[in-house]
């Protein structure tokens, strides 16, 4: 199987190609790299990524979860957002499969790999938010990652419970993470809980607004416009007033 895995990753290579310096030259500007921080883009467009992604799934869909992991690593191994983002297509079809040990590998992998808001958002949305839908239990360890030192895992925190939110589950999570992320200085963090508290929102409006009301004087404007995207005329006036 592994000249299989090999031969695999090769071919998605060679598909990916070199992609489109334009394609490249817009990725960056729209991602906005910080000083230090090397990002790298083939410059390939997202429909195009989606179809890969596509006809790859028959093909490893049979294989042990220890080959199709390997694979996955293999496609990291570029070390361009093109081959994380074929990562998050595929292996967000294994959802009904995840569990603590797919949280673990998904973790290590947001650890040693991700570098930028669209990674963290796919891997935080699809894999570890599927995650945490099978095992909700899961969503605890996300309070720790409050404190990281890596920005994208503190977005994370927030990011993996859009989706319970959206469904009115994991509240005492959501406001656990929410409040430890209040202060943090780093825009795309700042960014990532407003998103959290706006998805939860219409869920439970009553709950944001008695967490949001007595902070808001301490929280960042850019917070508070992301939280009140989705509030009523009223409950936004109160908030943003």
């Amino acid at each position: 199987m592994t000249g299989r895995i090999e031969d695999l990753i090769r071919e998605v290579d060679e598909a990916l190609g070199a992609g489109s310096p334009a394609v490249t030259e817009v990725l960056l500007r729209f991602f906005k790299p910080l000083p230090g921080e090397a990002l790298r883009f083939r410059g390939v467009r997202a429909p195009e990524l989606k179809r890969i992604a596509q006809s790859l799934y028959p093909r490893v869909k049979s294989w042990t979860t220890t080959d199709r992991d390997k694979f996955c690593e293999g496609l990291w191994g570029f070390g361009d957002f093109e081959g994380g983002a074929l990562v998050c297509y595929l292996y967000r079809r294994f959802q009904k499969q995840f569990g603590a040990r797919e949280f673990r590998l998904f973790t290590r992998w947001l650890d040693d790999y991700v570098n930028n808001w669209g990674l963290t958002d796919g891997l935080s949305l699809w894999l570890l938010g599927g995650a945490i839908e099978n095992d909700p239990a899961l969503a605890g360890k996300l309070s720790a990652w409050t404190r990281a030192k890596k920005r994208w895992k503190r977005r994370a925190a927030a990011v993996s419970l859009v989706y319970p939110a959206k469904r009115g589950e994991q509240q005492e999570e959501i406001f656990q993470v929410a409040e430890a992320l209040l202060p943090d200085p780093d825009d795309m963090v700042q960014k990532g809980v407003g998103w959290l508290l706006k998805e939860t929102y219409p869920k439970r409006p009553g709950e944001v607004m008695e967490f949001l009301m007595p902070r808001r004087q301490d929280t960042t404007r850019l917070v508070l416009r992301y939280a009140a995207e989705k509030m009523s005329s009223r409950d936004r006036r109160r908030l943003l007033g």
